[in-house]
């Protein structure tokens, strides 16, 4: 089984930044790629970005280009959402989640419990 931590959500004001990481561990074989979405009140959950675990390639919505930045640290299966100049649009619940093969258990994608981003004066 593999598991997802999520941390570094908050409250911060328009304008702020917070950095967002989510752990992966448990019986991993190897990690494909990690991302975060996300789901405001009312909404559907939408992809935020994401980024592939060998060549450290991303992707990232439109919205959030040019302000957020997302890494990884392969040693530590840990991937990091540096997000600045907020906006209340970004208030939302961000979940992290993983493209993983475990061991003993074929492909599949893992989600974290969530981390709640609120951007807010």
């Amino acid at each position: 089984q593999v598991q997802l931590v999520e941390s570094g959500g908050g409250l911060v004001q328009p304008g702020g930044s917070l950095n967002l990481s989510c752990s992966a561990s448990g019986s991993i074989f190897s990690i494909h790629g990690m991302g975060w979405y996300r789901q405001a009140p009312g909404k559907e959950r939408e992809f935020v970005a994401d980024i592939s675990w060998r060549g450290g390639i991303t992707n990232s919505a439109d919205s959030v280009k040019g302000r957020f930045t997302i890494s990884r640290d392969n040693a530590k299966n840990t991937v990091y959402l540096q997000m600045n100049s907020l906006k209340p649009e970004d208030t939302a619940v961000y979940y992290c989640k993983a493209d993983v093969t475990a061991v003993q258990v074929p492909f599949r994608r893992y989600w974290g419990q969530g981390t709640q981003v609120t951007v807010s004066s």
